[in-house]
């Protein structure tokens, strides 16, 4: 598998916006904490690497990934100035059926909120086999998936405002 080979989280073959113009919310499940808190670290760093002013960036914390949908609709109906929403989350495969319900609804979720305010609202949610792929992915081996879905934001809010 390609990802076996190589960090995501490589930019250098992209140009990433100025980001001080954009107000970003992020959304950071609290349930897989290690990993999660891993992914906020990652987006809020590359946020502000990138411009995003301190001032400009709101943080919530939810219980899990399935409330990531309804934190994304709650930001943007009580904050309408904000250019974006990440939404951070880690789903592991369970042994049970649990593990499709839950990615299958956060991501039909978040895509639809982002539809209904014409707003980015980022999917920055691992779902994974293991806590390994996790943390290879949060800061790990492959990089941190909070650093790509914080470019994403930077990246999508930077087309709607020139549009």
């Amino acid at each position: 598998m390609a990802t076996q080979l190589k960090n995501l989280s490589d930019f250098s073959h992209t140009t990433v916006p100025d980001g001080s113009p954009y107000s970003i919310a992020i959304a950071v499940a609290e349930w897989n904490a290690e990993v999660t808190g891993a992914l906020f670290n990652g987006a809020l760093e590359t946020l502000k690497k990138h411009g995003v002013k301190e001032e400009n960036i709101i943080s919530v914390a939810v219980p899990g990934s399935f409330e990531l949908t309804g934190a994304a609709e709650i930001l943007l109906n009580k904050h309408p100035y904000l250019h974006a929403v990440i939404c951070l989350g880690c789903v592991i495969q369970g042994e049970t059926k649990h593990f499709d319900f839950i990615c299958d609804a956060v991501a039909n979720g978040l895509s639809n909120v982002g539809i209904k305010h014409s707003k980015p609202v980022i999917f920055g949610v691992l779902t994974t086999n293991d806590q390994q792929q996790a943390i290879d992915r949060s800061g790990g081996k492959h990089g941190n998936k909070g650093d790509e879905a914080a470019i994403t934001a930077i990246k999508m809010a930077d087309l709607a405002a020139s549009l």
